[in-house]
């Protein structure tokens, strides 16, 4: 008798472990899927942004003043003239 009990129960936990397995690789999966479309989204809303003031086809107020800002300074005589140059291509870029 002792022996017909222990087949059962030995059947069930496999069965038991196999389903517990299983399904923590499911959860594995979508959370891995949650975090692949996560970093999708952040990707395309960086795109989004740095393709929308290009779209545009102007520059912001703040570009604008801090090209005024470095042609005073280039007139002042405190940036050489490739200094200017390289700080006015980075505000051109957005950088």
């Amino acid at each position: 008798m002792f022996m017909r009990r222990r087949r059962p129960l030995a059947r069930a936990a496999m069965v038991g472990g196999a389903a517990y397995y299983a399904g923590k690789r499911v959860q594995e999966g979508r959370e891995d899927d949650a975090y692949r479309d996560a970093r999708l989204d952040e990707l395309e809303s960086q795109q989004g942004q740095q393709a929308a003031p290009q779209g545009g086809g102007g520059m912001s107020s703040g570009s604008i003043e801090q090209l005024k800002q470095l042609g005073e300074l280039h007139e002042q005589g405190v940036l050489t003239d490739a200094e200017f140059e390289v700080q006015k291509q980075k505000v051109l870029q957005g950088l």
